[in-house]
């Protein structure tokens, strides 16, 4: 870890806006998921349920709205853009690549993070990163930034593409307060990109590392580097790293974020890793890691083996090796009512085609493989999705192009939507509405409820690879090129 002095980067102040009382609330929404849980559902009332994407100029390939559109502003991203909106301090920030240059400076292939303004549309500055060429398999090409950042009173945290964490100013245009290099100080080996929404808890970073396999996909790059550390949020001090023993067993990488919740008292975090197990350990306390700088090791409360034979009697927990039955988490875990909602899941980016969905007993501890399951479904598939839960159902989205609604108490299914694919974001609930994108251009506006009712299909100008955002009345939603601002114009 380095302090640095003026970087690349400007943002804006948190923000929370509560109306009177007996109005809905509208607040901004300053990381990926609700804050701890990662659960994707927000407060958001008065959101819209139809919208026109507009037209795309031929000659420009700038997007043109129609006066009744329902869009507030559209603004041009790169080609590929995977990092979803965060809305803090009257200021929309978006991870992207480098396709559409808006520094003549900065060319080439790159990871961006974008800013505008909340209001207008307007750009307002960019950060961007050159490739992290140094280890040829970790930063594929164009894939752009793909995590969003947390924002925190006048501080922000991201992990770039070249699996830096960074501590963002906010008060000062440019300013970056440290960077942690997890590769240079750790030997971390991300595979195809860095991905991790950070979780923030007091003055403590919880961060993926992304670690994985190198460029054969047979081997582990370093397994010896940590798949999970603890940061100092003042000063990018490691505090803490995992001992959970995982190893050479990552399949393919890890894009899993954490999640949080309160159990009997307790905080208490829980990791979806690479090699298919979900991972609970509590949080830390205040104290920091001995004066010689050695880090604390975080150790399993308790963990379930995701493989399905490792449920059964006749199956002992398997090890795990890279061939086409092993499986990993890739989306991450919601931790709502002292139960924990994950898919565990086969090689979705390779055509794999299975996976299921676990409801997990947060409570427990020790080995849950066989013990820790309240109930599972295994039509999901494949899934990289995170799942929404609200009242008392749970929406969850397969790679295959299907959202399932379930019923979070029993596994019950509802219904099942056919969406089109690929599936890469995850569903949002709000405003009695479940908000949908597909990779194959298609935006869905659904009922939330047990009765599949779908309220409106929108044909977007290109495909939806990221969650939708909700914050201070409007519904944010990213296309591979653009990022829309829908409701109602002033």
């Amino acid at each position: 870890m380095r302090k640095l002095g003026n970087g690349s980067l400007a943002y804006g102040v948190a923000l929370a806006v509560a109306w009177s009382a007996g109005v809905a609330l509208a607040a901004d929404q300053p990381q990926w998921g609700q804050r701890d849980s990662r659960n994707m559902v927000s407060d958001e009332t008065g959101l819209p349920d139809n919208f026109d994407p507009g037209t795309r100029n031929p000659k420009t390939g700038e997007i043109e709205l129609s006066p009744g559109s329902n869009v507030r502003w559209v603004a041009r991203l790169g080609n590929q853009s995977y990092g979803s909106p965060v809305v803090a301090g009257g200021r929309v920030l978006v991870g992207t690549n480098n396709e559409a240059p808006r520094d003549p400076n900065a060319q080439g292939d790159r990871g961006v993070l974008m800013c505008f303004d909340e209001h207008s549309g307007a750009f307002r500055w960019q950060l961007t990163a050159p490739k992290l060429e140094e280890i040829k398999w970790s930063d594929w090409y164009y894939i752009g930034l793909t995590s969003p950042p947390t924002v925190e009173g006048e501080r922000a945290y991201l992990v770039s593409n070249r699996c830096e964490v960074l501590c963002l100013d906010l008060r000062e245009k440019s300013r970056t307060v440290w960077r942690f290099d997890m590769p240079g100080e750790l030997g971390v080996r991300p595979h195809n990109g860095s991905n991790c929404s950070i979780l923030v808890r007091g003055d403590l970073l919880y961060v993926c590392t992304s670690n994985g396999v190198d460029w054969t996909h047979n081997q582990v790059a370093n397994p010896k580097a940590p798949s999970v550390i603890v940061l100092d949020k003042q000063t990018g001090k490691l505090v803490a790293r995992d001992q959970f023993g995982i190893g050479a067993d990552i399949i393919h990488g890890q894009w899993s974020s954490l999640a949080l919740g309160v159990v009997a008292g307790r905080p208490r975090l829980f990791f979806g890793a690479g090699n298919g197990y979900l991972y609970a350990f509590d949080a830390l306390g205040s104290d920091m890691p001995p004066a010689d700088g050695t880090p604390r090791l975080l150790k399993a409360v308790w963990q379930l083996n995701g493989h399905p034979l490792a449920q059964t009697q006749d199956h002992p927990a398997l090890e795990h090796c890279h061939n086409t039955h092993s499986y990993e988490v890739t989306g991450s875990p919601v931790f709502y009512r002292n139960r924990v909602y994950v898919v565990f899941t086969q090689e979705a980016f390779h055509g794999l085609k299975d996976g299921w969905l676990g409801c997990l007993d947060a409570t427990r501890s020790g080995d849950i493989t066989r013990s820790g399951i309240l109930w599972s479904y295994d039509k999901i598939a494949a899934s990289i999705s995170t799942v929404a839960i609200h009242d008392g159902l749970v929406y969850a989205a397969g790679f295959d192009g299907r959202l399932h609604c379930l019923d979070a108490e029993t596994g019950r299914c509802y219904w099942v939507h056919e969406a089109g694919k690929p599936i890469w974001g995850s569903p949002l609930v709000a405003d009695g509405k479940v908000y949908l994108g597909t990779g194959s251009q298609l935006f869905w506006v659904l009922a939330e409820g047990k009765e599949l009712k779908v309220i409106r299909r929108i044909r977007m100008r290109d495909g939806v690879f990221t969650t939708p955002t909700a914050a201070n009345g409007t519904l944010f939603v990213m296309t591979n090129k653009h990022l829309y601002a829908v409701g109602k114009r002033d």
